[in-house]
């Protein structure tokens, strides 16, 4: 279905706004609040329908709804200022007043209303542009059991997927609905992808065999046929919700960073000066997950351009704010001034979407910097709530516990986040959050281990560099403890005593002494 308005075309199947033929980047809530708008234009749509529909009843605050209207005024041309497309109507609610035709996808404009000519004679209304590939359908998993009884099952874990998928509100997820009219059809992926308007589809197999089964998941890249992912995943069927819940997490966890580098690689091909917002996140993601200084400067000024360019873009705030707080953390960035530039993009990231993780994920990571240690966890806790499945937000929280002297709870938060994302670009910063919680511990032997693990997968990884430095100086090699601080300085050249001790967040004395004296063992002034 297409709505026509003044230069506008919304289609509803394809997921996109275009204006004069022009795609127009819109944010999955924004887009599903214009629809409910437009679809409601006979009569006042009330704060708490909005809210229903949008959020599907969840608490959302004032400044999230304001927030997302004005995000659909500017979609549209408007302002809270002119309203001549979206109305508020004071202590009622909000109407689309825009003047609306209604056309069906791919059929003919009621008799009543033939499409608009311009001077040329063409329809106003061109074919629309080609999807910018952001859009993801979850296919419903196939029953290879031979059991009709087991359809719930297959069926539930498509709809767990859907569900999780959904909680990370950067790539627009196709409802059940759609993507389940495929049901027991052999349709092409092409074919699927065109149809849902999707550039990504993920499919499975679930199989049961007694009290055991094997589900088999893959990500399927529309335009080329290639699969990105796959997976495999044999469980006991003890408690067959614990087995759903755990398949879900684990395959929503290794979709993401695929369908970033995937995106990734789609943005490398367009110029930067030709990017949108979405384009430069995408590169921007790219450099900051390679965990260098220099790659962390290229990805703040790519998020810099995408703000410039989209001022209200939660994704970029968010993620500007975590490189300012990781530069500092590693030594890269005047802690002093990069804490508080991270405070106003993570609070201008909430503000943008207050369920975003990545927002509340940064928010975390500047608490942690201000020795705010309740606020902290609470915010790591808050983005796990709306994502579980969320990595990143796991593993850090790991270092936030280990900071607190809780280092049996931040050792397990990093193992949790290695085990969900075992191929993800933080990999390496799990198993160094793992190895600072072992050094806590006293467990010497296992924090080197874990250091030489992380440094095995990015050589130049200073946390890891630190944290190998100081147990070897307390195990006692001085051999080895004066080899690790020599690559130590070579990834964190100015290091010294005094800066470990004023920047690191430390709750306890005993814990920063602790740490302190592995590295004067090592031979650091």
């Amino acid at each position: 279905m297409q709505f026509h308005f003044s230069d506008h075309v919304l289609d509803v199947r394809l997921r996109e706004l275009t204006r004069g033929g022009e795609s127009i980047a819109v944010e999955p809530q924004v887009f599903d609040l214009l629809v409910h708008l437009i679809e409601n234009r006979d009569h006042v749509v009330t704060k708490d329908d909005l809210i229903e529909t949008v959020w599907d009843g969840r608490i959302v605050s004032e400044s999230t709804l304001t927030s997302r209207i004005n995000a659909a005024r500017r979609a549209v041309g408007d302002s809270g200022k002119l309203q001549a497309v979206i109305r508020t109507i004071a202590r009622k609610g909000f109407r689309f007043v825009g003047d609306v035709q209604k056309l069906r996808n791919g059929g003919e404009a009621p008799a009543v209303a033939a499409p608009a000519l311009d001077f040329t004679g063409e329809p106003l209304h061109r074919p629309l542009p080609a999807l910018d590939r952001t859009a993801i359908a979850v296919m419903p998993f196939v029953n290879l059991s031979g059991e009709s009884e087991q359809e719930y099952f297959s069926e539930g874990i498509s709809e767990d997927i859907i569900t999780a998928l959904s909680k990370l509100r950067w790539f627009y997820v196709i409802a059940r609905n759609s993507s389940f009219v495929y049901k027991g059809k052999s349709v092409h992926h092409q074919e699927i992808g065109e149809d849902l308007g999707v550039g990504y589809l993920v499919e499975g197999s679930v199989r049961k065999e007694g009290d055991h089964v094997r589900i088999a998941a893959q990500l399927v890249d529309v335009a080329t046929g290639s699969h990105l992912w796959a997976e495999r995943y044999d469980r006991d069927l003890a408690d067959v919700f614990a087995v759903q819940d755990e398949i879900t997490q684990a395959v929503v966890a290794a979709i993401e960073p695929q369908l970033y580098a995937a995106e990734n690689f789609r943005a490398r091909r367009k110029a930067p000066d030709n990017m949108d917002a979405w384009g430069l996140v995408m590169r921007a993601l790219s450099h900051y997950w390679r965990v260098t200084r220099q790659d962390n400067l290229v990805a703040q000024a790519l998020l810099e351009k995408a703000i410039a360019v989209d001022p209200n873009y939660g994704q970029a705030l968010s993620l500007l704010a975590s490189c300012h707080t990781f530069s500092a953390h590693m030594g890269w960035e005047d802690m002093a001034k990069a804490i508080p530039l991270a405070e106003r993009a993570a609070l201008a990231a909430i503000l943008a979407d207050s369920e975003d993780a990545w927002a509340h994920y940064a928010l975390a990571s500047v608490y942690l910097f201000y020795r705010r240690f309740d606020d902290c966890l609470a915010e790591f806790e808050l983005a796990l709530r709306l994502n579980p499945s969320f990595s990143p937000a796991r593993g850090l929280y790991g270092v936030a516990l280990a900071y607190r002297g809780r280092w049996e709870e931040g050792d397990r938060a990093a193992r949790e986040a290695l085990k969900l994302s075992p191929r993800d670009p933080f990999a390496a910063i799990y198993s160094g959050v793992a190895a600072y919680s072992q050094y806590v511990g006293g467990n010497y032997a296992e924090a080197i281990r874990l250091c030489r693990e992380a440094l095995r997968q990015r050589t130049d990884f200073v946390g890891a560099h630190r944290v190998l430095t100081a147990a070897l100086g307390m195990e006692g090699d001085a051999d080895a403890a004066k080899a690790a601080l020599e690559g130590l300085h070579r990834t964190q050249p100015n290091l010294t005593l005094a800066w470990l001790a004023s920047e690191l967040p430390f709750e306890h004395d005993a814990d920063k002494a602790h740490y302190l004296e592995g590295f004067r063992r090592a031979g650091l002034k």
